[in-house]
């Protein structure tokens, strides 16, 4: 059995609770921009409205004025229009959208307004341009270091196959770092985890843990990525050449607090125990030696010492409090 036709009146309460449940607004003006009728407006422009009154009591001075100027030209033309309004609440700034078209024929009975809140999506697309930014500005100091790493290892080696091995470990070396710092959202990287993630590919046994002790500090982007380019030279040299090359696992990898210029750092060093053979990475103005002793201290206004003897390698790196946090995880 079929029910009775809606009545206007019904249709009309149909559609005044679609609107609230969509948080839409809509307003009605004559052809003298005065408001005849409005309804759902938000709670904060209800105690602005008046009824006859213009968009300069509802909106404002400055927003009115230029409400009203657009409006006049959308009664003018017939041509329909939006613009955006900024509204301050006690809860922050609210944008809304306003979409107005004219209402009538050749003979025009007004204008209708119906306006949409948009503050999220602003905030949304504000979030969006900003990340963005952040991802062209690190794309481009990736791309230089990338460009830095293949100059200096196409300078100090000698053949195309020597080249593409040390090239692509470098190159998996700042993949790494940078897995670690994006998924944190750029913020940085956790010491030990960037440790382990650069040991791993080189370390002999899963089964040993990883030497690494000390203060778990939070490094900023920037300090992450060197770092983890100092601590992959001194890994594939060890495995190359040293230690981890004879399967011993005489290395340690110490966090502690320290100092610089009479300001809070922390120093990283890395301790390897063995009796090293004449060949190794670390000759005189060999890539591997520049980026310990000159690249990572410089990009993070830090120091370095490293020091290698007969039976032992010492790589020690001071970085500033600007560079970390000492966090406490959960």
């Amino acid at each position: 059995m079929s029910g009775a036709p809606l009545s206007f009146e019904g249709k009309a309460a149909m559609m005044e609770r679609a609107l609230g449940s969509a948080g839409i607004s809509i307003l009605f003006q004559d052809t003298t921009l005065a408001i005849r009728y409005a309804e759902n407006l938000p709670d904060h422009l209800k105690p602005s409205l008046i009824i006859g009154g213009t968009d300069l009591h509802l909106f404002g001075e400055k927003d009115g004025a230029h409400l009203l100027q657009l409006k006049r030209g959308v009664l003018e033309s017939g041509k329909s229009a939006s613009a955006e309004v900024e509204l301050p609440t006690g809860d922050g700034v609210r944008v809304y959208e306003l979409k107005i078209e004219r209402i009538g024929g050749r003979k025009p009975q007004g204008l209708l307004s119906v306006i949409s809140e948009v503050t999220e999506t602003r905030h949304r697309e504000k979030v969006l341009k900003s990340l963005l930014r952040e991802l062209s500005h690190r794309s481009k100091n990736l791309l230089a270091i990338i460009q830095g790493i293949a100059t200096q290892t196409a300078r100090h080696t000698l053949s195309i196959d020597s080249f593409l091995i040390k090239f692509r470990g470098r190159l998996q070396s700042l993949s790494n770092s940078q897995d670690l710092i994006t998924d944190s959202s750029w913020r940085g990287a956790y010491l030990f985890e960037l440790a382990e993630k650069q040991f791993a590919p080189y370390w002999p046994d899963a089964g040993v843990p990883m030497p690494i002790y000390g203060i778990n500090a939070h490094l900023s982007p920037n300090a992450a990525v060197h770092l983890g380019l100092a601590l992959h030279e001194l890994i594939v040299n060890s495995a190359s050449h040293g230690a981890i090359s004879a399967g011993a696992t005489s290395i340690t990898l110490n966090c502690r607090e320290s100092e610089l210029d009479g300001k809070k750092a922390i120093e990283v060093a890395w301790s390897e125990r063995f009796y090293f053979p004449a060949d190794h990475e670390f000759e005189d103005n060999s890539f591997s030696r520049t980026v310990l002793e000159r690249v990572v201290p410089s990009s993070m206004n830090g120091r370095a010492d490293f020091s290698i003897g007969d039976d032992s390698i010492g790589y020690r790196l001071t970085i500033p409090e600007t560079e970390y946090e000492i966090l406490r995880r959960r």
